[in-house]
């Protein structure tokens, strides 16, 4: 298992929150996302998804959601 860990130039709210595990969550490889102090941290099973992939769901996912992570 692998983690990413990306940081968000500002706290998300509820609902995103929500909507951020279960859109990423409900993938097939993802085992679990965490969502707290505008952080994004998803688990992810390096056999099904490249890290690649992950971070540029996150990223998408994010940003669709009208929130900026911060760049590395």
């Amino acid at each position: 298992m692998s983690r990413i860990s990306l940081k968000v130039q500002r706290q998300f709210c509820g609902e995103c929150s929500l909507a951020l595990r279960r859109f990423i969550g409900g993938l097939d490889g993802v085992n679990a996302v965490v969502v707290e102090n505008g952080a994004l941290a998803v688990d992810f099973d390096e056999r099904k998804l490249t890290d690649e992939q992950v971070r540029k769901l996150a990223r998408e996912s994010v940003e669709k959601l009208g929130y900026r992570l911060e760049e590395d």
